[in-house]
């Protein structure tokens, strides 16, 4: 069973970080267009977002499972529980990007558009840190 939950976790770890990976190039994308042309494209583009979603509620969901032998080591163990505070960053991180994302979509994209960017980079700085201590810690 521990197997299966590995494989499913790489692939919510592929489907999620390959997302902020995705929204970064597109966002580099975007910035070549014209102004209104990218906008639109942004957008459109947060339609990828659901497969991010995907990704991480497969990685808490296999995590929660893996983690069950670690449990009884976690107050000894700074780094494991760093790591567990920032899945609980990274998914209020993604939250507030959802929502923002949202009332772009609904009007004011500009405005809102420019909150998502360092929320963005933030997300995706937050997921490499979480990937480094998950490999420094379980090696």
């Amino acid at each position: 069973m521990r197997d299966i939950m590995l494989i499913i976790h790489f692939v919510g770890l592929a489907m999620g970080l390959g997302t902020s990976l995705a929204f970064m190039f597109l966002g580099i994308a975007s910035a070549k267009m014209p102004k209104e042309e990218g906008m639109k494209f942004t957008l459109n583009a947060f339609a990828l977002s659901k497969m991010g979603h995907i990704g991480l509620t497969l990685l808490v969901i296999s995590g929660l499972f893996l983690m069950t032998p670690f449990w009884q080591a976690l107050t000894t163990s700074p780094l494991l529980i760093t790591k567990l505070v920032l899945v609980i960053v990274l998914g209020a991180l993604i939250g507030i990007i959802t929502a923002t994302s949202k009332k772009a979509i609904a009007g004011d994209a500009a405005t809102h558009l420019k909150k998502i960017e360092p929320l963005g980079k933030l997300s995706l700085l937050t997921a490499i840190a979480i990937v480094v201590l998950a490999v420094y810690i379980f090696h």
